[in-house]
């Protein structure tokens, strides 16, 4: 009800609606699905997967009670909230809260604060959200409209994949051997492998639209180690938002989207109900390494008035890139822009106060006796960042820091890798890195750009960059090593929480360290996320109430 009346103010603007509190009940729970003719039992949120959507307005206070009744521990994180002044709810693992275990509860309260579009929730332990994940939709204030044709309906469409086995024991198994990951058995569009898939022909999710109107599909990446192309057959594509930021509209055939990012477009339904036509995703992979090369599909079907039409028409299949298509997505982000209007300025820091270089690295470690060890030249695959492997604690980093307990971590995160050498080319260095636990320190509003540098070491790969806590503006970007920041854009660059470092390429970021808290940057690649490609900043307090982390909240789960 909430969805349709919103639809109305939008368009007619004289509302009732004003920020309010909305609460949901979450329970984790199992659940016996049937996929590609297997049976299998996953975790879910209230049975549902993927899990229940949160419909919300800009400005509202979320509260989210979740209650633990699997025998795995979990935590939610809000992927892409930025969590002013509540840390405490940002959910990873052992870097804001301890789990919740078996039989427990935590309610997780946030506040919307300047964001409008699509972003999503996911457990962030071990691999359980390849099947804990849902959609969060964020509808901008009463009266305001979007910056774009209003649409005749809205579409969420969660992308992920599907394993005929336990994901809680994926993380495991890829640990215990020291190589790559397992591969999944299918790709997924809202739950559903789609009809190329044996054992499948039924478990197709279809979108329903009429000529002549236009769809907003709400596109979200949840899976744990693929990224993908998207497109639509024989339908062109405009982007109007990524990661719940507008964007200066630009029309593609095909997109590419990483675990971790959204992405709004508008589709006009212009062809007819003689063919259906597949939404499809396929997957992209720059390394040389095994995948899941099979496409998945979901079907978008117009209405048909009449009963003689074939109720099987023939269907179009989705034309997209090939598997290691680099170009491809390099193209892709040279479209994107933010909108930066009046009412949504880019505000890009313009000068920076912390300058840091990190590089990304796949590392190999080297087999110690007892180990299983099925990386390349019996040795096991690690990763880091600036040769630092992260060490989960055992307790989290912002209860470390807020109670002030010694030994949990150190503060000396290297700013520049300790060993330069040539990124992008063949050379051996560094192949294995360090294990720590260990923070950069950010001062209270410090401005602060990263160039996150991608390496040649193990394999050369496309890395997503989720950075918690914030939105960063992508102010450049190329391939080889970073050569400086001649041609940067300083004017309108794209807004994101997650970014895809080029394969063999970099990526530069700006943004302003205003949230005090500990905030995590990793990989959104899972196996990456495993193997210790992760770091976390600690953003000091500034002055006053308002620039100060708050205590934590009521049953704020100890370890």
């Amino acid at each position: 009800m909430f969805l349709v009346l919103f639809f109305i103010c939008l368009q007619w603007t004289p509302c009732l609606f004003q920020p309010t509190t909305r609460t949901y009940d979450f329970k984790v729970q199992l659940k016996n699905v049937t996929k590609l003719c297997n049976s299998t039992t996953i975790v879910t949120v209230n049975g549902m997967f993927p899990g229940p959507t949160i419909y919300a307005q800009e400005g509202d206070t979320i509260i989210v009670k979740v209650t633990n009744q699997v025998a795995y521990n979990i935590t939610l994180h809000w992927h892409g909230v930025k969590q002013m002044l509540s840390c405490w709810a940002d959910g990873p693992r052992f870097i804001t809260q301890c789990p919740i275990q078996t039989g427990q509860s935590y309610t997780y309260k946030f506040i919307l604060t300047g964001q409008r579009g699509t972003l999503w929730w996911h457990a962030h332990i071990e691999w359980l959200r390849a099947t804990v994940n849902g959609a969060m939709i964020i509808y901008p204030p009463t009266g305001v409209p979007y910056p774009f044709v209003f649409p005749a309906e809205e579409h969420v469409l969660v992308l992920g994949e599907w394993w005929g086995s336990n994901v809680a024991t994926l993380e495991k198994s890829a640990n215990a051997s020291g190589g790559g990951p397992p591969l999944s058995d299918a790709y997924l569009i809202n739950g559903h492998p789609g009809p190329t898939h044996n054992c499948s022909g039924q478990d197709v999710w279809t979108m329903p639209v009429v000529k002549g109107k236009t769809y907003l599909m709400r596109v979200i990446n949840a899976a744990l180690n693929i990224e993908h192309f998207f497109g639509v057959a024989k339908h062109k594509m405009t982007v109007v938002a990524v990661d719940a930021e507008y964007t200066k509209p630009y029309t593609v055939d095909n997109i590419i989207i990483a675990p971790g990012q959204t992405c709004d477009i508008l589709l006009e339904a212009h062809r007819g109900p003689s063919r259906d036509y597949y939404i499809g995703i396929s997957p992209y992979m720059s390394a040389k390494v095994p995948v899941n090369k099979k496409k998945s599909y979901s079907v978008l079907r117009y209405h048909r008035n009449s009963s003689s039409l074939s109720s099987s028409p023939p269907v179009i299949k989705a034309k997209l890139p090939r598997l290691n298509d680099s170009a491809a997505v390099l193209n892709k982000m040279a479209f994107m822009k933010s909108l930066n209007s009046q009412l949504y300025p880019a505000n890009v820091p313009q000068k920076v106060d912390r300058n840091l270089y990190f590089a990304i690295e796949l590392n190999q470690e080297a087999c110690q006796k007892g180990q299983t060890c099925k990386a390349p030249n019996n040795t096991r695959f690690q990763a880091s960042i600036n040769n630092i492997t992260f060490q989960v604690p055992k307790i989290s980093l912002l209860q470390a820091y807020f109670n002030n307990i010694k030994g949990v971590y150190t503060t000396d995160f290297p700013d520049n890798p300790p060993n330069p050498f040539n990124y992008t080319g063949n050379s051996l260095q560094n192949l294995q890195s360090q294990f720590g636990t260990k923070v950069s320190v950010l001062k209270y509003n410090e401005s602060v750009q990263i160039i996150l540098q991608g390496t040649n070491l193990t394999s050369a790969e496309n890395h997503p960059i989720h950075l918690h806590g914030h939105n960063f503006y992508v102010v450049g970007y190329g391939t080889g090593n970073y050569p400086g920041p001649s041609n940067f854009n300083l004017v309108d660059p794209p807004s994101r929480n997650t970014i895809g470092v080029p394969a063999n390429g970099w990526v530069a970021i700006r943004f302003i360290a205003d949230n005090p808290g500990v905030w995590y940057l990793h990989c959104h690649l899972e196996i990456h996320l495993t193997w210790g490609l992760s770091m976390a900043f600690l953003t000091l307090n500034g002055n006053g109430v308002n620039q100060t982390l708050p205590p934590p909240p009521p049953g704020y789960p100890k370890c």
